[in-house]
């Protein structure tokens, strides 16, 4: 199966579950790396729009390039009234941007799933001078019961599933290549709190989750069940993520 192929059937779920990111991070891009109202924008893997919308909202012009048609006809109904915001059907290594057209280029959730070596080019071909890049992803807190029996959920009935972020644990090599080892790294805190839907259907929008026609569907989600009654309160579960984004120049 394409990377592309894997978020099929999942857009609405992915768009109603998936968390954003912090306005911490947003304002800081805007503080300290430039984004303002006049920037050119090329997010790549842009999916349904969830980090593009935050700098639309700052006033940037923003290419979504997604290849994926659910995901990309999800994100142009949800960003259509944005007059800045175009979307494209392409993918990390062949955006079909112009060349020297983007001031930057950013990447939530996605760059663990191109090829490294010919984003980096595509960046390169695309970026004007004094680019920067931006690869932010919402990481789990590992040691959370919650993130350790989903888990454990995942790895039973998913044969998809080789670890959270499409089972890439640490890829400070390929963030090392792309920036050339020079880069700023920011966190910030983003706890999320979900509902018994919520939490499942945040489940759901994960590329190893099985779809209702699979085998074993049922029983993993009977067991996704049982693991929002055992650990919520008040009908109500946290997911404790830490948004990490890498910062360089292209």
């Amino acid at each position: 199966m394409e990377h592309k192929d894997l978020f099929t059937g999942k857009a609405n779920v992915y768009t109603q579950a998936r968390p954003s990111y912090p306005s911490a991070l947003i304002d800081d891009l805007c503080k300290s790396h430039g984004f303002n109202p006049q920037s050119v924008v090329a997010d790549i893997g842009s999916g349904t729009g969830k980090f593009a919308k935050l700098l639309l909202q700052k006033g940037c012009k923003v290419f979504c390039v997604e290849p994926n048609l659910e995901m990309r006809t999800t994100a142009e109904a949800e960003l259509h009234t944005y007059s800045y915001f175009v979307s494209v059907d392409a993918d990390a290594s062949n955006t079909t941007l112009a060349d020297g057209s983007v001031d930057f280029v950013t990447a939530a959730q996605a760059f663990h799933w191109f090829d490294t070596l010919l984003f980096k080019n595509e960046c390169k071909r695309i970026a004007k001078p004094n680019a920067k890049a931006v690869l932010v992803w919402n990481n789990r807190t590992e040691n959370s019961p919650l993130h350790i029996q989903s888990k454990q959920i995942f790895e039973t009935f998913c044969p998809r599933f080789k670890g959270f972020s499409g089972g890439v644990q640490d890829i400070t090599q390929r963030i090392d290549f792309f920036f050339d080892g020079c880069y700023e790294t920011v966190s910030y805190p983003n706890p999320v709190f979900c509902n018994e839907e919520q939490f499942i259907k945040r489940c759901l929008s994960s590329s190893y989750a099985l779809n209702p026609a699979d085998a074993n569907y049922d029983a993993m989600i009977k067991a996704l069940h049982t693991l929002f009654a055992d650990l919520a309160k008040e009908n109500t579960v946290q997911m404790d993520y830490t948004t990490v984004a890498y910062i360089g120049y292209i």
